[in-house]
């Protein structure tokens, strides 16, 4: 490790304003920070926090947390395949390398475009390459379906980067979760391609492997999608063979959806590593949960006669992106509530108006992006309030003295 520092002190000089590399100084800066600890804290204004936790290890915390649920989505991408192709018993490690050869090219796709774009930034700015991306990059291909085209991918990843991030000052001074905004963006621009029954599983080959004609019968409706477009109140979700998925299904992951968010379990492992590492708010965390879970039962009790809302409450947290969305995407801290009684507030309506937003807009089955993007908006008044009420019992408690 020394040897590495020496080689790096010593090439360091001409990336420095008058070297003759001066013009890649912010790349130069990105490689040294990755390998080495910086010590000095962030100057920029929107930065969220100012101390001795250095971003690029928080985001690479962020980044194993989202792991897990990286390689189930994998497994799952080939479990569903190989039986939607009639091949059940194929083997875990097939199961798996399809799922791998899938799933790869939109995590380069995601982060070729993303970083090229930030690398271009920085070195426009002559700024430091900012590290929000490192954790982006790997959300998006988790937050969408896996037969989502490569060049779709590209252009929403670009147009959140871009309009979502780098049009505010970049990392830190973004209103919006870019990861979202990328999945708003497809999903607006692309319908077609981000809903229905046939972009949940990818029925073709990858790479020469799972080649097979898909079974009679087959549908890949996602469960959620099924209890949307029910006419009755009936509550029952089906797999792709037309018998009914059990929670356990839903719990463990095995069911259509996007790459990362189908497993609970997956997901609780990551939500363990940054409770653990204290990356992430478990206030905001359990507050969505809560506010789902609440709001569930109210439509259980008054809500229409249809199938959403006689949904159970554990089946709405179990289903969906809602956990990986209370686990990774509410607890952002750039673009959350950044008071203690903030997070409560901002978590508690993120998880009740994922739920409103189910079981009365049946356009959009989902209804944590939303929720989370509406929220993103009201955060910083969510904080304002919370600081402006503190001040005026202090005032109050003083004036009482």
């Amino acid at each position: 490790m020394n040897s590495l520092r020496k080689l790096v002190d010593k090439v360091k000089p001409n990336f420095l304003p008058g070297g003759k590399f001066e013009k890649l100084h912010s790349t130069f800066d990105a490689f040294e920070t990755f390998l080495f600890v910086p010590n000095t804290t962030s100057k920029r204004q929107g930065a969220h926090i100012h101390d001795a936790v250095d971003s690029k290890r928080t985001m690479i915390m962020v980044v194993i947390a989202l792991i897990p649920a990286l390689l189930f989505g994998m497994y799952n991408v080939g479990y569903q395949h190989f039986n939607a192709i009639g091949l059940a018993d194929a083997g875990f490690f097939t199961l798996f390398v399809y799922g791998l050869l899938a799933v790869l090219p939109i995590v380069v796709v995601s982060y070729g475009v993303g970083l090229s774009i930030e690398f271009a930034g920085a070195q426009i700015r002559k700024e430091e390459v900012q590290e929000g991306f490192l954790v982006t990059g790997m959300l998006i291909p988790l937050i969408v379906p896996v037969d989502t085209p490569l060049w779709m991918v590209a252009i929403a990843t670009a147009f959140a980067v871009i309009f979502a991030k780098e049009v505010f000052g970049g990392t830190g001074m973004n209103i919006f979760n870019v990861a979202l905004v990328t999945r708003a963006f497809l999903f607006f621009a692309y319908p077609q391609s981000m809903s229905g029954d046939k972009v949940w599983i990818r029925t073709k080959e990858t790479f020469g492997l799972g080649g097979g004609s898909v079974v009679d019968g087959f549908s890949g409706a996602t469960p959620l999608g099924q209890i949307a477009t029910a006419t009755t109140s009936d509550t029952t979700v089906l797999n792709m063979f037309g018998h009914p998925f059990s929670l356990m299904d839903a719990v463990t992951g095995l069911i259509p959806g996007s790459i990362g968010e189908t497993s609970v379990i997956a997901i609780a492992i990551g939500a363990l590593i940054l409770l653990l590492t204290r990356v992430a708010s478990w206030k905001i965390m359990l507050s969505v949960f809560t506010g789902g879970a609440l709001m569930a039962l109210i439509f259980n009790q008054f809500g229409p006669d249809t199938a959403a809302a006689n949904l159970p409450w554990f089946w709405h947290l179990a289903l969906g992106g809602f956990a990986f969305g209370a686990v990774f995407m509410a607890t952002d801290p750039v673009t959350g509530s950044r008071t203690e009684t903030g997070k409560w507030i901002y978590g508690f309506l993120i998880g009740a108006l994922a739920i409103v937003i189910r079981v009365l807009n049946p356009g959009y089955a989902e209804g944590m992006m939303l929720a989370i993007l509406l929220m993103n908006i009201f955060a910083p008044l969510i904080d304002y309030y919370v600081v402006d009420s503190n001040i005026k019992r202090r005032l109050k408690r003083v004036a009482n003295k």
